[in-house]
């Protein structure tokens, strides 16, 4: 009987997924109203990050840095504004907020958080990175969300 079912469940398994495939990515024409909500490549350089030895300092946005949260320091973008920031070694990318100023060793183009260059893999120091500017209607705030049903 069991090898019935999983003949069965074999069989509408295959069935579901008949013609089933990957849609290719088509360029897409936008309008000028969609081209406000693409981020918008910003800058390519080395990246560093700062940790425990920061931790719980007041930031130049008047808050405390917390080396785990997924923050960043810029020398001029305003703050408060997020930044997807990709890995160029990896690939890998995350958003963070500008909160803080910096960085001021080097010719680095951002300052990130512990916790937002081990997300990155930083396996060094410093990594190349590429910085794309998101426009903020496009980053959800735990404000914006709902308030979840009792």
């Amino acid at each position: 009987m069991s090898r019935g079912l999983s003949i069965l469940m074999a069989a509408s398994v295959m069935a579901a997924t008949v013609g089933a495939t990957t849609i290719p990515n088509h360029p897409k024409v936008l309008s000028p109203r969609d081209k406000s909500k693409v981020e918008q490549a910003y800058q390519v350089g080395n990246a560093s990050w700062y940790g425990k030895r920061f931790h719980g300092r007041t930031t130049a946005s008047g808050e405390d840095f917390d080396m785990l949260e997924l923050t960043a320091a810029h020398r001029r973008l305003p703050l408060g504004s997020y930044v997807k920031v990709t890995n160029l070694q990896n690939g890998k990318w995350i958003v963070v907020r500008i909160n803080d100023r910096g960085p001021y060793v080097g010719n680095r183009i951002v300052d990130l958080s512990y916790g937002a260059a081990r997300m990155l893999d930083f396996h060094r120091g410093v990594q190349k990175v590429r910085l794309d500017l998101l426009p903020t209607e496009t980053v959800a705030s735990a404000d914006d969300q709902p308030a979840p049903q009792k």
